[in-house]
């Protein structure tokens, strides 16, 4: 399956449509079960990054080599997530 951004599903059997929000949305129950898909503000976020054409390149090859060569974790790293992480639990 490939997710090209909130709308655009590949690879996943059956309809893809956009549920409305109107009158016309509500369905008898006997329609069966239904599935359902929320996504994030943060992945949203992404979404339109991505398909802004803002992300920038250069970082992208940078980062990804580091973690290839094993070298991007570092001690002041994680040090800083985990100070980050404390500070949003408060």
């Amino acid at each position: 399956m490939q997710i090209h951004g909130p709308s655009q599903v590949h690879g996943v059997k059956g309809p893809h449509t956009t549920p409305s929000t109107g009158p016309r949305a509500s369905r008898p129950s006997s329609a069966g079960p239904t599935d359902q898909l929320d996504i994030s503000p943060a992945a949203e976020a992404a979404a339109s990054v991505a398909e802004s054409g803002e992300i920038r390149q250069d970082l992208v090859a940078r980062v990804r080599n580091e973690i290839a060569a094993g070298t991007y974790e570092t001690a002041e790293k994680v040090d800083a997530a985990l100070d980050r992480f404390l500070n949003e639990l408060g």
